[in-house]
């Protein structure tokens, strides 16, 4: 049987519709999805004109915990005298005592020194909500928390913020400075804590939170 042979512009002519047909045929497919894909979404969107948030309000992705930090920077700061703890013992609780003029006091805070001038920052967020000048104690300033936790700082100079003024943690607000009362420590600065109106030792409470600062 004799073979028939292809003319020589057969072959590339196959392959030519066999090319053009896998094309059209992926288009067509691809039509199909396509438009089953959008047809799909149009009916399950909600489309918005208007701002989802309101007023632009802020909404923070992680909630910010206020930390009580030492209310002071510098280096080599130190206690130089100690919280008067009724609890402890006798030989630390006359470290504690304070003499002025034949009257002796239980220290109600902590004297923090150097020996040198060291900023003063602010331990919590907070108001001023006093700043005085006193014989004894000399410029002292306060803040106050909303949840009821006061800070005193005494024996300070050079005050950078005003009354009413609001103060973020860390913000400074004066130098350290001198006292009457505890003139023997020169240099220093006294802080002390009030929760709920008690006084506390501040040294318990230092990188606690809120929360767990008026949990005691």
């Amino acid at each position: 049987m004799k073979k028939r042979k292809l003319k020589p512009f057969v072959v590339p002519m196959l392959y030519t519709i066999a090319i053009a047909l896998f094309v059209g045929s992926m288009y067509f497919l691809e039509q199909m999805i396509s438009t089953k894909t959008f047809n799909s979404k149009e009916e399950d969107t909600n489309y918005v004109s208007e701002e989802i948030i309101e007023n632009n309000d802020y909404i923070p992705v992680v909630e910010e915990i206020e930390t009580f930090i030492r209310p002071y920077q510098g280096e080599n700061i130190n206690i130089v005298k100690s919280f008067y703890d009724y609890k402890a013992e006798a030989e630390e609780q006359e470290k504690s005592i304070i003499e002025y003029e034949n009257t002796y006091m239980q220290n109600a805070g902590v004297d923090y020194s150097n020996g040198d001038t060291f900023d003063v920052v602010s331990s919590i967020n907070g108001t001023v909500t006093d700043i005085t000048d006193n014989e004894l104690s000399g410029t002292t300033i306060t803040i106050t928390n909303p949840n009821n936790i006061k800070i005193v700082y005494s024996s300070v100079k050079e005050v950078s913020v005003e009354k009413d003024q609001t103060v973020t943690v860390g913000q400074v607000i004066a130098k350290s400075g001198t006292s009457n009362i505890n003139s023997d420590l020169e240099n220093h600065l006294h802080f002390e804590l009030y929760i709920n109106d008690e006084v506390a030792n501040p040294e318990n409470y230092y990188e606690k939170n809120i929360n767990e600062m008026l949990q005691g």
